[in-house]
């Protein structure tokens, strides 16, 4: 960063914790049978988000619902225009055949990553029904995909950048958006 880069802050640490207990409750409503659920999340920012709606729907429900770890890094269309990183490991350690499955990624922006994961989700069995919850939606699509359950909408330009960061993997909680 710049010294000229801003740094808003979009959910503090109380509106973050609100927010995951929000999309924990829309997830339980939407779920004909808990026992029948599975929370994956897609690395990186991900994987605690769902691992933090996973607790949220046992405290609210008594019901601990399978969480896993998707990778999607070899199922990009644009690994030509991303940065490379090292394949983080996928961690399924169920069946999704007849689960209701939820997708879960901390920003959704111009969806590829979501579209990535539902052609790596077809590697580990064929749900009953998949859907998709984000912390944010910046909005920009690029293809047809819409969440279906959604933290918060927060418009933004293309150039600025979402970060979430969560206590147990960064020390804090918190959304920022930063731009010129």
């Amino acid at each position: 960063m710049n010294l000229s880069t801003k740094v808003v802050e979009i959910l503090s640490p109380e509106e973050l914790r609100r927010t995951v207990t929000r999309l924990a409750s829309q997830i339980i409503e939407r779920t004909r049978d808990l026992s029948q659920l599975a929370l994956l999340g897609i690395y990186t920012r991900g994987v605690p988000l769902a691992e933090l709606l996973a607790r949220q729907i046992e405290v609210l429900e008594g019901v601990s619902p399978d969480v896993g770890a998707l990778d999607i890094t070899f199922y990009r269309d644009d690994l030509d225009k991303i940065s490379l990183r090292t394949p983080a490991r996928t961690d399924i350690p169920f069946d999704l055949t007849g689960k209701t499955v939820v997708l879960v990624d901390d920003v959704i922006f111009k969806g590829r990553t979501i579209r990535a994961a539902l052609n790596a989700v077809n590697e580990y069995g064929r749900p009953e029904v998949i859907r998709l919850a984000v912390l944010v939606d910046r909005g920009h699509r690029e293809v047809p995909i819409h969440p279906d359950f959604v933290g918060k909408k927060l418009p933004t330009a293309k150039e600025e950048i979402v970060k979430v960061y969560f206590q147990d993997t960064d020390g804090r909680d918190a959304v920022e958006l930063i731009g010129d």
